[in-house]
Formats: C-alpha cells, structure tokens, sequence
C-alpha cells in the first residue's frame, strides 16, 4: 500500500507508476483505493463511478476500470458534505459527521472489493488517502491505516520534497503511528527531488538512522509529466504563439476538469482557468465546464459578472460552449425539488437557450459513442456521461450529438444530446471527454474559425501512453524495485 505524508504527496502518480513497471515485467497487478475524495471521476463500462486515478491506474496497470478498484468515493457538493458513491452506485448526500459513522459499514464494501480483486490478480498495489496520521479521522478509518490492518499489508510511504519540510513530514507522520502501523510501514519513497542528489545523502543516512526504515528510492521532479490528475487543477498554462484563446470559468465545485486536458497540453490553444476577480475578456471561446453543485456555481458565476461578460462576449460574436453542468447554465431554470445537489429548489439560468432542466435522483452513468454534427461537419467520437439532469425544451430539437451506443444500455437506438443555438454561436452536451480525440477538436476550431491550425492535435489516449511509459522508466531508474518486489512478496504471503 502507497500511503503519503499529505495529500498531493504523490501517491496517485506512484501507484500508476509502480502499476506499469509491474505489467511490463509480466505481474498480472491491479490498482485499488479504499477511499477515494474527488471531483474528477470515472464510468466503469458497467455504467459504475469510480475516481479519475483508478481509471488511470487501470490504464497503467493494462486492464479494464472496474468499480471494485475504488468501492467509495466521496464527491463534495459543500463545505461540509458530500455524494457517497458505493460499489460505482450513489447511495446518498451525507454531512461530514454521519459519514464518520458510515465508515463501519463502508469498510464491508471495500473488503468485498478487496477480497474480489486478489481472487484475479497476483498483486494489488493500494493508494492511500491524504495522510495516515489524520488523529482526528484516525477512528473507523477504512483509507489508511485502518484498511491495511484489516487486510495485513505492507505500506510505503511517499513524501513530496517540493514542499519543503521532507524529513518533518516523515518522521512525525511515522511518530503518530501506533506501534504496530509503525512495523507496517517497509520504507520511504521521496518524490519530486529536483538538484544534486549527493547534497541529500547525509539526510537519508540521518533518516534511516533515526527510523530504522530504508529509503527506497529518490524521484525526480518529472517536468510536463501530464496525467489526469485527481482533483488538482493545473493552472499553469505558457503558450507563445496562440492561435485561439480558451477561456473556463473555474467554478468552485467544478467536476471533471480533465475534459479539460487535451486542449491545455495543446500547442498554440491558450487554455486558460479564469479564476475569482478575473475578466472573461479576450476569450474566442468560453467553456463553461461540468459542476458537483450547479446551483451554488451558478450562482457565483452570476457574483463574479460573468453572465454580462458572457451576454457581451456572444453580442460581439464569440463562441460559447457548455459541457454536463456548464450546459444546465445555459439553459432558463434548473429545478431540483428532490435537493439531489443543495437545498436551492429553482434557479434561474443563463437564459442563453430554450430548455430547463430537472435534477433527479436517478444518475445517467455511460460510456458512449456518439456522431457529433457542426457547421456541416461530421465525425465520430467517444466519451462518458456523469449527470442526474434531465433537460428538455424546443433548443435540444437542433442537438449536437447522436448517441450511437451506450455501454450499459439493454438496447442500443440513437438518443439526440446537446444543442446548437439557431445562430450557431452556443454548442452544449453532457458529454466528457469531448476533446480527448483529435476529430472533434479539429471540428471545433473549425467553428471558431480557425482554418489553419499549425500544430498536430493531440490524442490524449496516445499522449497518456507516452506519459505512463516515461512514469516507469524513471521509476525502475531511481527506486528500489528489487526491494519493493520482496517487500510485495513478503505481504503475499502474511
């Protein structure tokens, strides 16, 4: 089990990468998270939810995401709550408080799902989540500790050296421990190391000294390593020469922000998360993308002055797009009588489009392939839909898509998602992963007007495989594998 020091220690990215080494050298592995807290999720092709770094993982690991390696995942829809997604299935909202006393039976679903993956595979490699020293979480914890108790395995434990604090971080975290997680944890992994390793030496002989624990291995910052992150979005986007400017509101309950990612790593697309305070001035293209709590969001779009600046952006001929939650917005009401995302019954929208939309206790969960048409173009794409909206009204009569095939579907029959407005400035779906083929990107800078793009588009099924490639060769660089290998064979067989 990969625990970390903090959150963004580096876990995720550790797991895919142990994940790769392993498939490369023959190991039938499988990636799993008791826990997961996220934003960024995905559809299992059973029509399950899992979080966004098991479906990675399972990409890594080369076989196919299934809800069993992420059993509960928790989705914030507030300050203080969150969706609780069991076995791939929303079970129900839940405050911060009846979720503690959830976790006893949460701790089944993941033993269930535990004990049905190391029926199929030799080696499970586990992510923890946040820290394992969390005093006040510590109690029926089913994340850490708690889980590798339950099941008897071996722990890793990974820090980030970036944040400065490296040898804080692990020692204190080891010092919380009881004796017997203290005994669990095999050794250290220090990650994101950038300069001259021999300046860090004396450091590791201190710490192994001072824990007893070996340090098995060093990584190095890995500059642009770009895969879908967990929640983390990544702001930092430095294009020289863009050809088209692509502005997202970054909404405080934004979902599925990797939609996201193939036009950030683009070259000349200036992707850009236009944040609290900030103007939606300049945009070719506003992106309004999908939200955990679109009436909350919405209505800090409105705070911010976006939906003048939006009015003025389409008054002076710019191009609007709305995705899952984003399109919702565009639309005149959104209702939620049942209060499946907050207790804010109606909400007026946009108005940018004639429909409404009722939120609804029954979530739509697919992989789908669809035909999208636009400005008298055709191609096909794939993606995923993660919503409990249903909208209707006269604007969807001009839909964007025609969805050819649904993963769960018992029947398979074209089904019209999206719309285009009349003046064709305003496309809208519930699709994610729009942008993960080069087709529809292609289609869309068309739209734009952008005839002449100079740069290759990018696949990002290609690109991710780049990336995971690059993830294990610097790992079986500059880890330990030989010892990490007996420390897995050891927990085989305890």
């Amino acid at each position: 089990m990969v625990q970390g020091t903090t959150s963004d220690a580096g876990k995720s990215t550790v797991v895919a990468g142990l994940c790769r080494v392993l498939v490369n050298a023959g190991v039938n592995v499988a990636p799993f998270k008791p826990q997961n807290m996220a934003l960024n999720s995905a559809v299992t092709k059973d029509g399950g939810e899992i979080g966004r770094a098991q479906a990675l993982q399972a990409i890594a690991a080369k076989v196919e995401a299934r809800i069993d390696f992420n059993p509960i995942l928790l989705k914030p829809n507030s300050d203080t709550g969150a969706q609780v997604i069991v076995h791939g299935k929303a079970l129900s909202n839940m405050e911060a408080g009846k979720y503690h006393d959830y976790k006893k039976v949460a701790m089944q679903a993941v033993l269930t799902s535990h004990h049905r993956l190391a029926l199929e595979h030799e080696v499970l490699i586990v992510e923890g989540a946040g820290s394992p020293a969390e005093i006040n979480l510590r109690a029926n914890d089913i994340a850490n500790m708690g889980y590798a108790e339950a099941v008897d395995c071996p722990v890793i434990l990974v820090a980030d050296i970036d944040r400065g604090g490296v040898f804080a971080h692990l020692v204190g975290t080891l010092a919380l421990l009881s004796k017997s997680e203290q005994a669990r944890v095999k050794g250290f992994v220090i990650n994101r190391f950038r300069g001259d390793i021999k300046l860090l030496e004396s450091g590791l002989d201190w710490l192994e000294e001072r824990t007893g624990k070996p340090v098995l291995g060093v990584l190095p910052y890995l500059h642009d390593l770009a895969l879908d992150a967990e929640d983390a979005v990544a702001l930092d986007n430095k294009v020289t020469q863009p050809q088209v400017n692509i502005f997202v509101p970054l909404l405080p309950h934004m979902s599925n922000h990797t939609d996201f990612d193939p036009l950030r790593l683009q070259a000349n697309i200036n992707l850009q998360y236009i944040k609290m305070g900030e103007s939606l001035q300049g945009a070719d293209l506003i992106i309004l993308p999908g939200s955990k709590n679109v009436s909350a969001d919405l209505m800090f779009l409105k705070q911010q002055g976006w939906q003048q600046e939006i009015e003025q952006h389409l008054r002076y001929g710019g191009k609007v797009m709305g995705i899952c939650g984003g399109y919702q917005m565009l639309g005149k009401k959104i209702f939620d009588p049942e209060h499946i995302e907050s207790h804010v019954e109606q909400i007026s929208g946009l108005g940018l489009l004639d429909f409404t939309t009722k939120l609804t206790a029954k979530k739509t969960l697919s992989q789908v392939c669809a035909t999208i048409t636009l400005n008298n173009e055709t191609c096909q794409l794939t993606g995923y839909e993660i919503h409990c909206g249903v909208s209707s009204g006269s604007a969807l009569s001009k839909p964007l898509l025609k969805i050819q095939a649904q993963s769960n579907a018992k029947e398979q029959h074209a089904i019209a998602d999206g719309c285009i407005s009349n003046d064709g400035q305003i496309i809208a779906t519930y699709l994610h992963g729009f942008f993960d083929c080069p087709e529809p990107t292609k289609l869309v800078l068309n739209w734009l007007g952008i005839k002449d793009f100079k740069a290759s588009i990018i696949d990002i099924t290609q690109h991710r495989e780049i990336q995971l490639e690059r993830l294990a060769k610097v790992c079986n660089e500059h880890l330990n594998m030989a010892e990490i290998k007996r420390i897995i064979a050891q927990g085989k067989t305890t």
